[in-house]
């Protein structure tokens, strides 16, 4: 059953000691649970809608009170869920917010499931799915860039891009349902060059928005980079100069590096997960060969690879197999230690030697070449740039499967047409498109598909 008219009720804000915590109610009993544990100089009952006031939250059963709070009463259908909501502003104690909820779920509410209070804003047709997707997107985003992606997303710009073309194939469907099914009524007569041609004119609007998927989804999941090389080039420095923490060991002896550290950093706009690897190298030490073992592991999942290599050394041999290693990835080669180079003539070894890789003269010691890299990766993953104001970018992989799923179905319809398949084989294609377009907003979505995208949801949102 997709819906339920239960009370539910969640913890709304993160674990953890805070200053305030937030309980959130929603269902058609809120109210009536309010007014039995709020009291305060007005009662909950005589609170106007969409107010706040101060009082306390009491145990009806001992009248001993919780916690000194803030009250929200919301009354549906302007609301989030389009049901009764109040929201309870309590001090930000674990202890306090789980002694809350627990007596609210005592006077008949019951543990809201990850993500139902927005799965109820899409039920009741405040928000449609993509637009509901783009909540979990706000909470994870990790940039600027990201996170006005998917505040766009959940305006419903990517739905005003989608209605009109699943509308034109809804449209065709009718038109040659018609024609079937009605031949002596007087309607205009469709013929397959003119589903063939609003079909192909469909198939544009698709590819058009799906074409920056790429960009969109960096914006929405980052960039997983890897920082390699043999030991003692400057790989971990290079890592906390751009992650601004001393969390990698810097020493002077090879080997140091044992095990992945990562970090999460924004670089120019872009999400970038970094990790700092063992220096990869022949080795006798077991335990330094498990770090090597897990560094090779880490370069075949990683989109792009930092390789470091020394300057003031030149280029050796287990330099090039490592280069050789990365070699279907996209990589940038750091040429670090150029302040105590002996000349510029072992840089220029170097760029002859490797001449289809990029190499970035720095010394991380000095911060020199740091901006340089940055505006590298920039231009790497997004070669017209960051800037997205006037786009509508797809960023979720389950969207971008179901318009290549949509497309595909256009283009087997504009294959029937061709072969002068009868209308009514080629209604079967168009259909199946609009149903995957549909799937994106929610106008046509399986229970368990719908419960699956919620599942990834936190409690109490």
């Amino acid at each position: 059953m997709f819906y339920s008219s239960d009370t539910i009720a969640a913890i709304s804000t993160a674990h953890g000691t805070g200053g305030i915590g937030i309980v959130r109610i929603s269902g058609e009993n809120s109210f009536d649970i309010a007014e039995r544990i709020f009291k305060g100089k007005k009662s909950f009952r005589d609170m106007r809608s969409h107010s706040i006031s101060y009082g306390k939250i009491i145990n009806p059963k001992d009248g001993k009170a919780l916690d000194e709070v803030m009250i929200t009463k919301m009354r549906g259908p302007n609301t989030f869920t389009r049901e009764n909501i109040v929201e309870i502003n309590c001090h930000g104690s674990g202890i306090v917010l789980k002694g809350i909820l627990e007596l609210v779920l005592h006077e008949g509410a019951r543990l809201a499931e990850p993500g139902e209070f927005t799965k109820r804003a899409f039920l009741s047709g405040r928000i449609d799915l993509s637009q509901a997707e783009a909540v979990i997107d706000i909470i994870n985003s990790k940039t600027e860039a990201g996170s006005k992606a998917a505040v766009d997303q959940l305006e419903g710009r990517l739905s005003q891009k989608l209605t009109p073309a699943r509308e034109k194939l809804i449209g065709v469907i009718a038109h040659i349902e018609a024609t079937i099914d009605y031949p002596e009524y007087d309607i205009e007569e469709i013929t397959c060059r003119k589903v063939y041609a609003e079909a192909l004119e469909v198939k544009e609007m698709l590819v058009d928005i799906i074409k920056d998927f790429e960009r969109g989804r960096i914006l929405r999941e980052g960039i997983s980079a890897a920082i390699v090389g043999r030991p003692n080039v400057g790989k971990s420095s290079l890592f906390n100069e751009l992650s601004g923490k001393n969390r990698a060991i810097v020493t002077d002896v090879p080997g140091t590096t044992r095990d992945i550290i990562e970090e999460y950093i924004n670089m120019g706009g872009i999400s970038l997960r970094l990790m700092d690897t063992a220096g990869i190298r022949e080795t006798d030490d077991i335990v330094e060969k498990i770090g090597v073992e897990r560094a090779e592991k880490i370069i075949n999942s990683a989109e792009l690879v930092i390789v470091v290599v020394d300057a003031s050394t030149g280029l050796g041999d287990e330099d090039v197999e490592i280069i050789k290693m990365v070699s279907q990835k996209k990589v940038l080669i750091i040429a670090n230690k150029i302040d105590i180079a002996s000349s510029s003539h072992v840089v220029d070894d170097m760029k002859k030697k490797i001449k289809d890789k990029k190499i970035i003269e720095a010394s991380i010691k000095n911060n020199i070449g740091i901006d340089v890299l940055e505006n590298q990766i920039i231009e790497m993953f997004f070669e017209g740039g960051l800037n997205s104001e006037n786009d509508v970018i797809i960023t979720n992989l389950r969207h971008k499967n179901l318009v290549d799923k949509a497309i595909q179905s256009i283009n087997e319809a504009c294959e029937a047409c061709e072969n002068d398949m009868p209308l009514d084989c080629v209604t079967i294609d168009i259909r199946n498109s609009a149903e995957f377009l549909g799937e994106i907003t929610g106008e046509s979505i399986k229970e368990d598909v719908m419960n699956e995208i919620f599942k990834k949801f936190c409690i109490g949102k």
